[in-house]
């Protein structure tokens, strides 16, 4: 073969190579995906989302934002989504039974899901195994307040016989009945007794419900001085201690420890008087932001399914450390 027609097959060949890569670079710059989340006035939403458009903007797709405060919200904002081209889509859900509704509309339009925070659920109660997710290991997480708390009531030399626990609880969701579990359970290892734990079902998942579950529990048990407060997350906590305030208890007296690390819990360590909120354990929302988006884009680019559980842990955030706890969490 002659120099010339090898040159020639060589610079054809190196010109179907750069066309296919500008086919996929083209084709990864018109990736598109939503951010579904349940409650996005929430300051953990806020960063989740924020932190996937952000990775979106440095890695070229783009992320579009929306609410999914019900299902039939949600499943208009999956429609919404695949009118504008999208290939998939990141949701924490409002009611994780709602997965298999969820998965048939997002397979209907071929589209690639992960979830968040929230684990999608079947018919049986179990895990939808098949869609790929990233959150924290709830009873861990959980396990973690307690320990905290146990802790706190150890240094300030309380007897746990004569200590209340309230436990705000919303059992319809796996994940915060996961949580207050393994923090239950944490303390009933330390001695606590099972007697003072004092249930305060809530009818959603933020602080107002949560003050409205507390107050009637908090004055029908006044014999108490002294109060431990749990729940799913710290706006729930911070609606205990609320309450607790209302009824005259001291912030020396009580002891709230939530779960998340977002800016509800940054502004009570910010107040320039300590509250009954003593702590949060810390889960960094950015990077569930960024790993599910980053993980959906490789799906979708490059065929690439995520694993099937990915769990987080967390680090106490205290009034002394927040700060510390933040920066390096990157919240």
């Amino acid at each position: 073969m002659s120099f010339t027609s090898t040159l020639t097959r060589l610079t054809l060949g190196a010109s179907l190579a750069l066309g296919a890569f500008g086919s996929v670079q083209a084709a990864n710059e018109d990736v598109k995906m939503g951010f579904i989340v349940k409650k996005p006035e929430q300051a953990w939403f806020i960063n989740e989302q924020r932190a996937a458009t952000e990775l979106g903007e440095e890695m070229g797709f783009e992320v579009v934002r929306l609410a999914g405060e019900d299902g039939q919200q949600v499943l208009s904002a999956i429609d919404n989504l695949n009118s504008q081209g999208a290939q998939g889509f990141v949701i924490c859900p409002p009611d994780v039974r709602l997965g298999p509704a969820i998965m048939n509309r997002a397979n209907q339009y071929g589209m690639k899901v992960v979830t968040v925070d929230d684990r999608f659920v079947g018919s049986d109660g179990e895990p939808i195994e098949e869609v790929p997710h990233l959150g924290m290991s709830g009873y861990k997480i959980g396990q973690q307040v307690g320990e905290a708390i146990a802790a706190e009531m150890e240094a300030r030399g309380w007897d746990p016989q004569e200590v209340a626990a309230l436990r705000i609880t919303n059992y319809e969701l796996p994940t915060a009945k996961e949580r207050t579990d393994g923090a239950t359970d944490a303390l009933l290892s330390w001695g606590f007794p099972e007697a003072n734990i004092l249930d305060a079902p809530q009818q959603n998942t933020d602080t107002s419900s949560a003050f409205s579950a507390a107050s009637p529990v908090i004055s029908k048990n006044g014999d108490f001085e002294h109060w431990v407060i749990y729940a799913l997350n710290e706006e729930s906590v911070l609606g205990g201690v609320r309450a607790s305030e209302q009824y005259g208890l001291k912030a020396e007296d009580v002891i709230g420890v939530g779960i998340n690390g977002s800016g509800a819990a940054f502004a009570e360590f910010s107040r320039e008087n300590p509250t009954g909120f003593h702590g949060t354990v810390a889960v960094s929302s950015t990077m569930h932001g960024r790993q599910t988006a980053e993980d959906l884009y490789a799906w979708i680019t490059e065929g690439e399914q995520p694993p099937a559980n990915t769990e987080t842990s967390g680090t106490l955030m205290t009034r002394d450390n927040w700060q510390e706890v933040r920066a390096e969490l990157g919240l």
